[in-house]
């Protein structure tokens, strides 16, 4: 039988009223009173209810991380990197799938049920009123991976996405291809309109060179591809930055699958820097984008929220860097 309360008040000689404030954090106990009550509780075996203790505290402990892409691979890194870091400080994790359900006063309505302490959302493509919601109704949020911004409703942990594409614009150039092409993910996702805007800033002003830019569908290896195909049978370009590296590594099996090779045929750079990037038979050249840093953050500031939840909105931003590999060729000044 499960061992209880009143068993370790029983053993300890105390009241039950005594082991309860033991095991609430804050609550008011002589030392002499918790050794004997701790000293009880170890020989009987006994652990503290958490979802009971929530009722004493007011607070469950539990994190809403909420996220619209669990198709994305990169996403079983970010979710490990949460849950650990979340865990290592006593809270408990509560994934929130919204790749069917985007809306808002649902997943509000939702992490209600469960009494959440505070919520992280995940996401590079939900727009920044979507965060904003949960901060209305007076729920501790952060956004991680949102669009940065110098003025933020909310707290952003994130990358310059705009940099990004300036990044990606510039190494492209640096190789000599002069017919370039962005194919980004969904079209209204702000980290597409970002990336493709610092895209197009650095190559519209460019001499000689020809642009284009495409979407597919989803940040997904079946869009990458499915969207490849269809850039491959009208004409491809010299080389595409794809706005995610999933999608990068669909138009490459897309590139194989219609004979062509990458770099020689077309070049491919991507952004994340995802594991399955740098595997041998992949390869592939992209952005670095510093996700445990990014995580690490998110957590330190939705930790200080639940001492202070009114405190001022910062953006975080995390410099990026290229990961030279095997889809493009040789930058000239190399």
């Amino acid at each position: 039988m499960a061992i209880t309360l009143k068993d370790v008040a029983l053993r300890a000689g105390v009241s039950r009223s005594a082991v309860s404030r033991t095991f609430t954090e804050g609550a008011s106990v002589s030392e002499k009173t918790r050794k004997k009550v701790q000293k009880a509780a170890t020989e009987l075996g006994y652990r503290p209810n958490a979802l009971a203790s929530s009722l004493t505290t007011g607070r469950t402990k539990l994190i809403g991380l909420v996220s619209d892409n669990f198709h994305n691979p990169i996403f079983l890194e970010v979710f490990d990197l949460f849950t650990k870091g979340l865990q290592e400080r006593g809270l408990r994790p509560l994934l929130v799938n919204l790749s069917q359900q985007k809306d808002r006063d649902h997943a509000l309505q939702l992490l209600r049920q469960y009494s959440v302490d505070g919520v992280i959302v995940a996401s590079s493509t939900l727009p920044p009123s979507f965060a904003k919601s949960f901060r209305d109704a007076g729920v501790p949020v952060v956004n991680s991976f949102g669009r940065h911004t110098t003025s933020p409703d909310v707290h952003v942990v994130g990358i310059d996405n705009v940099e990004c594409g300036r990044m990606a614009a510039r190494s492209l150039l640096d190789r000599n291809y002069k017919n370039l092409a962005f194919m980004g993910g969904p079209e209204a996702a702000t980290s597409t309109q970002d990336r493709l805007a610092g895209f197009l800033e650095v190559v519209k002003d460019s001499i000689g060179i020809q642009f284009t830019h495409s979407f597919a569908e989803g940040y997904s290896f079946e869009a990458g591809r499915k969207e490849m195909m269809r850039l491959i049978h009208s004409g491809p370009a010299d080389a595409y930055f794809c706005g995610d590296d999933v999608l990068s590594i669909g138009a490459l099996s897309a590139v194989s699958s219609a004979g062509l090779k990458t770099p020689d045929d077309i070049g491919l750079i991507g952004l994340n820097d995802m594991e399955m990037a740098g595997w041998n038979n992949i390869g592939l050249t992209t952005i670095h984008q510093p996700i445990q840093q990014i995580i690490s953050s998110s957590i330190e500031l939705v930790v200080a929220m639940l001492d202070d939840p009114d405190r001022y909105p910062e953006a975080r931003l995390f410099p990026c860097h290229i990961v030279e590999r095997e889809t493009l060729r040789a930058a000239s000044s190399l």
